[in-house]
């Protein structure tokens, strides 16, 4: 179960990817969207996230008012998963429970508290491996 973690810093506005392994991935399984987490879990010392959403291996999007792991089929007339083009149009559309599971490919996560490291500095080596690696 591998799962790219998108983090947004408040601070700056910018928002960092990161592929967390099996043992980092399993430490997130079973927290759902509004909980917040230790950045310790993922190695980054001092800072705390807050789950704001997701998406599965086939790209439903995770919902706050589906509670559990399951995907469903529900009625909506707006938010997330559908964007209605007249107003007071509803359709039926698959969406993914809160909780995070086995199918889940993405995590979105703001940051809520700041540690004493830059949060950047935590992403800079990887993209400079990647720029080598180019050329």
């Amino acid at each position: 179960m591998e799962i790219k973690l998108v983090i947004n810093d408040v601070k700056t506005g910018k928002a960092f990817q990161r592929l967390l392994s099996n043992e980092e991935a399993k430490k997130l399984e079973g927290l759902k969207m509004g909980y917040t987490f230790k950045g310790e879990l993922i190695g980054m010392e001092g800072y705390e996230f807050k789950i704001t959403g997701g998406s599965d291996k086939q790209g439903f999007p995770m919902r706050a008012d589906v509670n559990g792991t399951f995907k469903k089929k529900i009625l909506l007339s707006g938010g997330v998963g559908y964007k209605p083009k007249q107003k007071g149009v509803r359709k039926r559309k698959s969406i993914r429970g809160n909780t995070i599971a086995d199918d889940i490919a993405q995590v979105n996560a703001r940051t809520e508290k700041y540690g004493n490291k830059e949060l950047a500095s935590y992403f800079e080596k990887k993209e400079k491996e990647e720029d080598k690696k180019k050329f």
